[in-house]
């Protein structure tokens, strides 16, 4: 066949082509809310249409004979009606497909935690269906952690409430007492309504601190400082408050160990270790505080002797307003815990901050908590 008239049929299949084709869209533009099947299915009634009419435009300019042209318009409609029965049951498993996804997605929606989602006609389903069972997984976890933060919040709020009332209580009753005059001992009374103070003042500054932490507004102020020497001045500060208990500082290293930290929110976090090992320790039991170098990490371990914390209670330590069991009541000498359970919870906060980690674990007697540090700066001599 010459070049010229192979041009001339291209020429008018495309326009014929075209025409149908603009229709087609048209077709969808109007059925795009409609289910995918009938829109597949459109598709397939354009493309044998644009064939059918690509056909009959060659035949009109001569290109094909009456008898070709019948059996190619026969041969495109029965193709056309087989691709579109097997279009109707591919789009029927999508459809069914699509409507158990949806009802699993309905589920999540509802709270419930998928296992499985089931199996579907091809890999594409299949990954979606996964996806919403790893989905689910997260939504339940995340549900749980909320349930979590919540019910530490109203524990929170009611040791809060709790131990705010103590103190105010006996500082309003020693206050009616210096009023009236009958207070046996008036610079008695009024060193006691100034310890009560401090121990208010103390709960508030740990509320301050622990609403900068939940808010992620802490701001530090970084600078290479010697973990030693943080570790021996906290201890020194705190040795007034150990009422004779003995604070052992092992420093298993020869030499500096230098990392970048805030140097007072480093040493609360040690205070507070220290408090409460000082808290829960027999009298006449030392108290060990130890600074090394574990797996590239700089680690600063504060080892008591106050009976361990049970196993069910290690995952809750950091928690808010978390007290402990009886096997960590505080000792006699040391009286209760000052404040209202947020000691540790600042410290997980502050190494979080510092971009490190707390953890504890049970030893004979006692138990140990270990401050970890990311070395950003080398260890000096």
């Amino acid at each position: 066949m010459p070049w010229a008239d192979l041009l001339a049929i291209a020429g008018i299949a495309f326009a014929f082509s075209a025409v149908v084709g603009a229709v087609g869209v048209a077709a969808l533009l109007l059925l795009r809310r409609t289910s995918v099947v009938l829109q597949v299915c459109v598709l397939v009634v354009a493309a044998v249409a644009s064939i059918v009419a690509s056909m009959v435009g060659v035949a009109n300019e001569m290109y094909l004979s009456e008898h070709d042209l019948t059996v190619a318009v026969a041969v495109a409609a029965i193709s056309g009606i087989v691709s579109l029965g097997l279009v109707a049951v591919l789009g029927g498993l999508v459809a069914r497909n699509a409507r158990a996804l949806s009802a699993a997605a309905r589920r999540i929606g509802a709270g419930e935690r998928l296992e499985s989602a089931g199996r579907y006609s091809n890999s594409e389903l299949n990954a979606l269906a996964d996806e919403l069972v790893a989905t689910s997984a997260k939504l339940a976890e995340s549900r749980e952690r909320e349930q979590r933060i919540e019910a530490s919040r109203r524990e929170l709020i009611a040791w809060i409430s709790h131990d705010l009332r103590t103190p105010l209580a006996g500082i309003r009753a020693m206050a009616e007492a210096l009023e009236d005059g009958i207070a046996p001992d008036p610079e008695r009374y009024h060193r006691q309504m100034r310890f009560q103070v401090d121990r208010l003042a103390s709960m508030v500054d740990d509320l301050f601190e622990l609403s900068k932490i939940d808010a992620d507004a802490m701001r530090l102020s970084l600078e290479e400082v010697s973990l030693p020497d943080i570790v021996s001045d906290t201890v020194a500060d705190l040795r007034p408050a150990s009422r004779g208990r003995e604070i052992r500082v092992e420093a298993a290293l020869a030499h500096d160990l230098v990392v970048m930290a805030d140097p007072r929110e480093l040493s609360r976090a040690i205070g507070n270790l220290l408090m409460n090992a000082i808290q829960h320790t027999p009298d006449g039991t030392p108290i060990t505080v130890a600074v090394d170098l574990v797996h590239d990490r700089a680690m600063v371990s504060v080892i008591d002797a106050g009976g361990g914390i049970d196993e069910a209670d290690l995952e809750r330590v950091f928690d808010p307003a978390w007290r402990g069991s009886k096997a960590r009541t505080p000792s006699l000498e040391t009286g209760p815990s000052v404040g209202a359970g947020l000691g540790l919870a600042i410290v997980k906060g502050i190494m979080s901050a510092h971009r490190g980690e707390v953890a504890v674990r049970n030893v004979p007697g006692g138990c140990r908590f270990d401050l970890l540090f990311p070395l950003d700066s080398p260890v000096g001599a």
